[in-house]
């Protein structure tokens, strides 16, 4: 059995299989997911789990060096917004490297799930409360 804290076997597996530069998304209830692209749906009821409890238990075990938000989360959501910093900065105290936030359109964010290995659906109900992590090196 693992011992780490993700004990969820489709998220421990994705973030043991991604590689340098993969991307995974995360996202609230009401994103369109591609169909390409991996679904990981963790969404019980509205708001079960929240946004950040999912970001939480999957940096707990992913190392990131890039993320990507649309521009519309900090102006819509910005208590959310501000919780999901802070928790990328307590990331890179942690790790002790630097994380490169980019910000796009809704719409661009949109196009670029279609990148991720994953998309983990969430049962969050706060716009535009998502978010692709981009996969860094524990080296």
């Amino acid at each position: 059995m693992k011992k780490s804290a993700l004990i969820n076997a489709e998220l421990s597996y994705l973030v043991a299989t991604l590689g340098h530069t993969d991307e995974v998304t995360i996202c609230d209830a009401g994103l369109p997911i591609p169909d390409a692209s991996q679904r990981i749906d963790l969404a019980l009821i509205p708001g079960v789990p929240t946004f950040i409890q999912t970001v939480k238990a999957l940096l707990g075990e992913m190392q990131i060096e890039g993320v990507v938000m649309a521009e519309e989360f900090k102006q819509v959501s910005p208590e959310h917004h501000d919780e999901l910093l802070t928790l990328i900065r307590a990331e890179e105290q942690q790790s002790g490297k630097t994380i490169q936030l980019t910000y796009v359109s809704h719409e661009a964010f949109k196009v670029r799930t279609q990148n991720s290995k994953a998309v983990i659906r969430t049962g969050e109900c706060t716009p535009y409360a998502n978010v692709i992590f981009q996969a860094g090196v524990v080296f």
